[in-house]
């Protein structure tokens, strides 16, 4: 038997706020939504009925890249010029990126894409596997995606 990511889950502190990034700013479709008061949630997919991203309003705080855990949530797009859309959605909403625009995976690399953060500092990618040929490599030899 072969495991495959089923979904990912994040708690969130607003639910509205973090619906509002992941369905209308990347894309994403609501399938569902959890609206009593201490039981918020609510299912994303991508055009199918399962969903890809859950979110939970249940945390408190903002996210902490320094704790045991999520260390970043990587979406694949399927063109450089796809990210790119991505991007200027991203800034005109006033997203934090953690590099200026398109980097590669690593110095030479075909991969890259954008790295920025979502409205409670959950780390996110979306990248391509080849199309960033000649993007910068903000860490050289490391891959991007493990230091931002």
């Amino acid at each position: 038997m072969t495991l495959r990511t089923g979904h990912i889950g994040l708690n969130v502190t607003d639910l509205d706020r973090s619906l509002a990034f992941y369905r209308d700013v990347l894309g994403f479709a609501l399938l569902a939504e959890g609206k009593e008061d201490d039981r918020r949630f609510a299912f994303l997919g991508d055009g199918g009925d399962a969903p890809v991203l859950t979110l939970w309003q249940q945390a408190q705080g903002a996210y902490d890249g320094g704790r045991p855990g999520l260390h970043h949530l990587a979406f694949t797009a399927d063109s450089v010029d796809r990210v790119r859309e991505y991007e200027t959605a991203l800034r005109a909403a006033g997203v934090e990126f953690a590099h200026e625009g398109l980097v590669a995976h690593r110095e030479g690399s075909a991969s890259g894409g954008i790295f920025f953060h979502d409205p409670d500092g959950t780390r996110l990618e979306i990248s391509v596997p080849d199309g960033a040929e000649g993007a910068p490599a903000p860490h050289a030899e490391a891959p991007t995606c493990g230091f931002f």
